[in-house]
């Protein structure tokens, strides 16, 4: 067997462990409410396994899977729930990644992913909470839903910064974990 066959099967068993597990929470996370951000943000870090190897394609195929897979397989009533993570939370390793391939400044990386992070977050304000968080009749609820673009951008922008540290730093101990299975 050639060392370019066994390279495409890993790929594609990596691959596929992420996209499963990528499932996995992002179902429960739908089903239990409570637990929603902890689903898309335990399924962005099963979405890193197939980057760990450098398997861009790989990492682009589990993000398509984990969407399609995540709707047939019991969010198909409850789309609006995954927004957010079609829109950004599933795209953001692999684009991580790539940054790191291509080299891209990290300062203007980081710029234009914190304006999309808070993209992503105005529209989940939209389709999640439907435009209003909280009872409005509370003074405190109808200050947040009045000033709510200051909120997610200013807020938003500086939460995404130590979000993607995070998230980087998660990258670096998935390589080191998968390194270990295949040397």
């Amino acid at each position: 067997m050639s060392k370019n066959k066994n390279s495409k099967s890993f790929e594609i068993a990596l691959s596929a462990v992420s996209c499963a597990l990528a499932v996995i929470f992002l179902l429960v996370g739908t089903y239990v409410r409570p637990i929603l951000a902890t689903g898309y943000i335990m399924a962005e870090i099963c979405l890193m396994i197939p980057l760990s190897k450098d398997f861009y394609s790989g990492g682009a195929l589990a993000y398509i899977g984990t969407c399609i897979l995540t709707v047939l397989l019991g969010a198909i009533g409850e789309l609006w729930l995954l927004v957010p993570f079609i829109m950004f939370f599933g795209l953001h390793p692999l684009l991580n990644a790539l940054q790191l391939k291509f080299k891209i400044n990290k300062w203007l990386a980081a710029l234009v992913k914190a304006v999309w992070f808070d993209f992503a977050l105005w529209v989940m304000y939209i389709l999640v909470f439907d435009s209003s968080i909280g009872d409005t009749s509370q003074p405190a609820y109808q200050v947040i839903n009045d000033y709510i673009l200051a909120f997610i951008f200013v807020g938003g922008t500086i939460i995404f910064f130590v979000y993607d540290y995070i998230m980087f730093r998660c990258q670096k101990i998935i390589n080191a974990f998968v390194y270990r299975i295949k040397k």
